[in-house]
């Protein structure tokens, strides 16, 4: 392959998030049957200490909406990023703008949330610098999302 052709697989990034799922899973099945019991709170709040300023303010005002929101989700790590599940399904994750090199962090809603609405609906958010006003409609995207 010659130095001008650019390599169209995965990113580093994404590599490196993928070997922290593989990491995770290998945790989780370590855990064996109290693995989906176990208190995995404070690896999320390592994770988020370990995220440059501006992502780690951002994860841990996100942290403490879905515990206050929705305190049933389990906080866990997911690829790397703090993710919030539900019966071992993820409903929603912070990912860091500095984690794949965005200009802003990403609040994202799996499948497991209920968020239908009609044929469309939004699953991701950008976030820069939440707003009263938007900490509130994510309280309540949060809350509808495990309604």
């Amino acid at each position: 392959m010659s130095e001008t052709r650019r390599h169209e697989g995965f990113t580093e990034e994404e590599r490196a998030a993928m070997k922290e799922r593989a990491k995770e899973l290998k945790t989780a099945t370590r855990r064996g049957s109290r693995g989906a019991k176990a208190d995995t709170e404070g690896e999320v709040l390592a994770k988020i200490a370990e995220m440059p300023e501006a992502d780690r303010a951002l994860a841990e005002r996100i942290h403490a909406l879905v515990r206050a929101q929705a305190p049933g989700l389990v906080p866990k790590l997911w690829y790397g990023m703090p993710a919030y599940a539900r019966d071992g399904k993820v409903v929603c994750f912070f990912q860091s703008a500095h984690k794949f090199k965005s200009r802003y962090a990403t609040l994202g809603f799996n499948d497991a949330a209920r968020l239908d609405d009609g044929g469309m609906w939004p699953t991701a958010f950008a976030l820069t610098e939440p707003t009263a006003a938007d900490e509130e409609l994510i309280g309540a995207l949060i809350r509808r999302a495990v309604g």
